[in-house]
């Protein structure tokens, strides 16, 4: 699937399909889990548009799940903190011309339900592999298993 082949473009929305249905009768899935359209994948860079406006959001919800699935201090999860520990990355974007539509480099893969994000993948994407680095959500969605999604995903 990476780089996407024609095979598997033609047939991503009927996958899709069979797999949003098997998790509705097999896990219980709610219908209004995040879908395809709710996920951002933003570059982590000062300079993306995307990524500053939503920069405050990401911030606020970080720090809500720190404190409340690891018992945190505000101060141990303010701004300075989630920009050390997740947006300041050593990786630098890069654009091949062979590599991936999104480029390789460090990104927040935001999950927005009803126009707010409610959890954050954070993926380096490198030439050989997706590294997942951490994920953060909201705990008042922990019933939509963001983790198993986001991993799944």
């Amino acid at each position: 699937s990476s780089p996407p082949s024609s095979q598997f473009k033609a047939t991503f929305q009927e996958s899709y399909q069979v797999y949003k249905r098997y998790q509705m009768v097999i896990h219980k899935d709610p219908p209004d889990k995040p879908t395809i359209n709710q996920v951002r994948l933003v570059p982590v860079s000062f300079e993306d548009p995307q990524f500053k406006s939503s920069f405050n959001q990401s911030a606020t919800l970080f720090a809500k799940y720190q404190m409340a699935i690891h018992k945190d201090t505000p101060s141990d999860c303010g701004e300075n903190e989630f920009t050390r520990f997740l947006c300041d990355s050593p990786l630098e974007a890069e654009n091949p011309p062979n590599g991936p539509e999104c480029g390789y480099g460090s990104f927040h893969q935001q999950y927005w339900l009803d126009g707010k994000i409610i959890a954050v993948g954070v993926i380096d994407i490198l030439p050989s592999c997706v590294s997942s680095v951490y994920l953060y959500y909201d705990p008042d969605y922990s019933f939509l298993s963001l983790g198993v999604y986001s991993a799944l995903r």
